[in-house]
């Protein structure tokens, strides 16, 4: 599969090449009086990613579908998001994601540009 999110039963939602990926380890720390510190991973899956997606001058009819299909998970329901990885058999990996915000600015005719927020999940 490509790059992204299947949307309606075999539509595959692919985002603009400016497709980011934010990780922040999550670390617990505890500093002792004579300057050393000792660090420890926080969890088991200890990294936050959030990616940042952008569907630009895209057909209203589009960007409509891939809302609604938003709107019905309303920030709660994980679903399947393939990312690039070189490391992986095929060079992708598909990952559990729910989407936090997302933007939709309305253009010109029936052109629309959406702004979607995925924050990964560990999720059977």
């Amino acid at each position: 599969m490509a790059t992204g999110f299947i949307y309606t039963g075999t539509q595959v939602a692919t985002p603009d090449k400016s497709m980011s990926r934010d990780a922040k380890p999550k670390v617990l720390t505890s500093k002792f009086g004579d300057g050393y510190e000792q660090r420890v991973a926080d969890g088991i899956n200890s990294i936050e990613e959030t990616f940042s997606l952008t569907f630009a001058n895209r057909e209203n009819d589009f960007v409509d579908d891939v809302t609604a299909f938003l709107d019905a998970k309303k920030g709660v329901s994980k679903f399947n998001f393939t990312i690039p990885d070189s490391n992986a058999s095929g060079n992708e990996r598909t990952i559990k994601v729910v989407c936090d915000s997302y933007a939709t600015t309305y253009l010109y005719d029936n052109f629309y540009t959406l702004s979607v927020n995925l924050r990964r999940v560990y999720e059977a």
